[in-house]
């Protein structure tokens, strides 16, 4: 049989019909017609590694050029930082070192921690200070008692900025603690209330994959406060938290004597914090040249804040940290018992401090006031009761 390769015989318009019958009347002689094959230069052959070849080398552009790109645009790589601090969260809670050239609290800036604090040097010399009488008539008018806080675990969202003089006249050494635990309390819990809502916010923008720059701007703000400088997440996380309710008051009762003292009168310090620097008054007996003061403020509130803002950023107070956040971790209650054991920097007296706290907590039965609730004044403190 015989093959021939058609060329020139057929033309662009040859007619189809008429090559189909030329071809059947000549493979009918036993020759083959086969087209003249038109050139390939097997370009379907080589496509797939043409592909590979492309997409190899878009990736290795995109590996040199996104180190640039991150480093033009900081944003992108403070997202990357944000979102990946659960794989270090584990190691500030055993408490060990974050691989980081600079340490956590150098250069640490009261100026930054306590920032929101100072801003009660604005409150108006004209405070109001009533009498023991007038704030225990308020209370009742208001149905606002220790009894009845402990049925319903709601506290009346009722805040006073000044200590009564008259409290250390009180006789009954119970009608004077109830008069104090009933003026604090608020404030211990609307502090606790700002924490957690900036706790939550905290969490939210750790579970986004990417952050606008309000957010960015945000967190900027409380690494500053909480003093950590570094910008180091895991160490925020630890940071930002509450102090148990019964803790505070029980700290607050012990340096004040129930609210009795100089300091907590004349300056309105529940928590005898020390200063070297700031505005204070200095402890009565002191030596000459005794240089730290007691820190004074214009209103109780600020030295909540104060002390908090204290305990969650000092260095002393990082073993009392470390177990809160364990207890966070192991999703169980804040043990203002267990916590207490961790504030033996706290004073010079050491253990014997913590043991004492203890006793006030038991003694008083405090912890009847962890799981309390304020009512808001606004929508926003809602979800939190």
């Amino acid at each position: 049989m015989k093959k021939i390769i058609l060329n020139k015989l057929i033309k662009k318009n040859f007619n189809p019909n008429q090559f189909l019958k030329l071809q059947k009347f000549l493979s009918s002689k036993g020759i083959i017609i086969k087209k003249k094959p038109t050139l390939n230069f097997g370009f379907e052959k080589f496509k797939t590694l043409y592909l590979t070849g492309m997409s190899s080398l878009l990736i290795i552009l995109f590996a040199f050029v996104m180190p640039i790109f991150m480093e033009i645009n900081p944003k992108v790589a403070k997202n990357s930082k944000i979102n990946d601090s659960n794989k270090k969260f584990k190691k500030v809670l055993e408490g060990g070192e974050i691989e980081n050239k600079q340490k956590i609290d150098e250069g640490l800036d009261l100026s930054n921690i306590l920032e929101d604090v100072f801003k009660f040097e604005e409150v108006p010399q004209d405070t109001v200070r009533l009498s023991a009488s007038t704030i225990e008539q308020l209370f009742k008018d208001t149905d606002y008692s220790l009894n009845e806080v402990r049925k319903s675990k709601k506290v009346k969202p009722i805040r006073l900025s000044l200590l009564p003089n008259e409290i250390k006249q009180i006789e009954s050494s119970k009608k004077r603690k109830s008069l104090f635990i009933q003026i604090i309390l608020p404030l211990i819990l609307e502090e606790n209330n700002l924490i957690l809502l900036d706790r939550k916010k905290l969490f939210s923008i750790l579970n986004k994959n990417k952050n606008s720059k309000k957010e960015i701007n945000w967190l900027n703000r409380k690494f500053k406060q909480y003093g950590v400088l570094n910008k180091d997440i895991p160490t925020l996380k630890v940071r930002m938290d509450i102090v148990p309710v019964s803790l505070a008051i029980a700290q607050a009762a012990k340096e004040t004597g129930w609210g009795t003292s100089r300091f907590a009168l004349e300056g309105n310090a529940l928590f005898g914090q020390w200063t070297w620097s700031g505005d204070g008054i200095k402890p009565a007996g002191a030596e000459s040249d005794t240089k730290h003061k007691v820190m004074k403020f214009k209103v109780l509130k600020a030295s909540v804040r104060a002390y908090q803002r204290n305990l969650n950023t000092h260095s002393s107070y990082k073993n009392f940290r470390q177990l809160r956040a364990q207890l966070r971790d192991d999703s169980e209650k804040l043990d203002s018992l267990l916590l207490a054991e961790q504030l033996d920097n706290y004073a010079e007296t050491g253990k014997e401090y913590t043991k004492i706290l203890k006793q006030i907590i038991n003694q008083n039965s405090l912890k009847d006031f962890d799981d309390v609730k304020l009512m808001p004044l606004s929508i926003k403190y809602k979800n939190l009761i």
